[in-house]
């Protein structure tokens, strides 16, 4: 007789199972068939914990304790007593709160040529075209984050931009949750961009302090031939927070794409990336810096997929950890065997400057190509001495002097941000949470 092994279900799990029990019909049969695999998958897999490879160390089935109530829509007056820096960089500004477009708050007149931005949720209303490409973008793999929100997601923003359009001024996605209450929001947004165009999207999150809310953010991005998009992500949730962002691209022939995410917010975030390089000659960079403190946890995992000859791949993260806080940067390139003449670099660096804070840097190259130029490395360490005692010898205090290190060592990375205000807006975050040590 064969005894039937049944997996015990934490009380996050049971609680997520009860929420895919009632799934969003909208949007046609093929929306509704996608949200039936992605329930179905997390059913069969649960929450990933430490013996899935991908979550060795970011173990979501312990660090997720609950599942929240899903976040109900919340007043607009509610919402705009937040303001985040990113909002007075001149951006055309789309909110998203708790999950939900508020458009009597978003900026969503006067499109320029070759511009369009619909609600998520009026799209699948609608039977929007644009809705062909959403879900297209698959990992190849089971991921938990990208299952829930796939499932339970009920709006976002759906943007196109034509072929040739130059849109001039970025789109910002501002995700804010607001409420007293501790609750889960699901938003799912979709970019295509066509052929010849140039773009840039920025999306920020941001809550109430001290609100133990839960963020499932998933965007995806399909990049024409020949495009070039941007790409500036701001996360800053409360210190009691557990963020998860899901960023995925399918990249043309000759397109440029730069993606950089600074994170400083949240108790745990993970931030994964799922990129496929399917137009030959393109160039692309992803970059990104991670200001911790406290016990916080943040992981930056990426997969890189070079699928076709003569493209070119940049990666370089910046994570500075105080206090007890832990950073996690997992970085896999895959070359493929048709991808000769790929060049592809991957860096990590990390500063701590707590005595009990921890970095675990697990960078990965898969090559089966044998015409390429590949690298990969990581770094782990404190402060210069000798660079802090130049400092100090000029009369510079030592937290000053630790501070000026501190914005030379992610600057690096925030330079490769293109866009001149959201780069300032950036480093000025930075030099906040520099100021705010102890």
């Amino acid at each position: 007789m064969n005894a039937e092994i049944r997996p015990i279900r934490t009380p996050a799990e049971q609680g997520l199972s009860g929420e895919l029990k009632a799934l969003s019909r909208a949007g046609g049969p093929r929306i509704a068939a996608l949200r039936e695999a992605a329930a179905q998958a997390f059913h069969d897999n649960g929450l990933p914990h430490r013996r899935v490879e991908e979550w060795k160390y970011t173990d979501l089935r312990t660090l997720m304790r609950e599942a929240l109530p899903l976040a109900t829509p919340a007043p607009v007056a509610q919402v705009e007593a937040h303001q985040s820096l990113l909002l007075d960089t001149g951006l055309r500004r789309i909110v998203v709160a708790n999950g939900v477009v508020v458009p009597e708050l978003s900026d969503l007149a006067d499109l320029e040529p070759g511009l369009s931005i619909l609600p998520l949720a009026q799209a699948l209303a609608g039977g929007s075209e644009a809705l062909a490409r959403l879900g297209a973008l698959q990992p190849g793999r089971y991921d938990a984050a990208l299952a829930l929100n796939t499932a339970l997601a009920t709006d976002g923003v759906v943007i196109e931009i034509a072929e040739g359009a130059q849109i001039a001024r970025p789109v910002h996605v501002a995700h804010v949750v607001s409420g007293q209450r501790p609750a889960a929001s699901f938003a799912r947004s979709l970019v295509v961009v066509g052929a010849g165009a140039h773009f840039t999207y920025a999306e920020s999150f941001e809550g109430p302090a001290g609100l133990a809310y839960q963020v499932n953010s998933a965007t995806e991005f399909v990049v024409g031939d020949e495009a070039h998009l941007d790409v500036v992500r701001l996360q800053e949730d409360s210190a009691s927070a557990l963020h998860l962002s899901t960023l995925l691209f399918e990249i043309g022939r000759a397109a440029k794409v730069h993606a950089f995410s600074f994170g400083i917010g949240a108790g745990v975030a993970r931030t994964t990336l799922y990129a496929s390089l399917e137009g030959e000659d393109s160039q692309v960079g992803f970059n990104g810096a991670f200001l911790l403190k406290g016990r916080q946890h943040a992981d930056a995992t990426l997969f890189l997929d070079h699928q076709v000859p003569g493209c070119e791949s940049r990666e370089l993260f910046k994570t500075v950890l105080d206090d007890s806080a832990r950073g996690v940067f997992q970085g896999k390139i895959v070359v493929r065997q048709a991808a000769q003449k790929t060049d592809g670099r991957m860096m990590s660096r990390a500063l701590v400057l707590g005595d009990d804070a921890e970095m675990d840097n697990k960078p990965e190259l898969e090559i089966f190509a044998d015409d390429v130029q590949c690298g990969h490395g990581a770094t782990c360490g404190a402060i210069d001495d000798d660079l802090l005692f130049y400092l100090r010898a000029r009369g510079i205090p030592l937290k000053d002097a630790q501070s000026l290190l501190v914005q030379a060592f992610v600057g690096e990375a925030i330079e490769t941000v293109e866009h001149e205000g959201l780069r300032e807006a950036l480093v000025e975050r930075a030099e906040a949470w520099l100021a705010a040590r102890g």
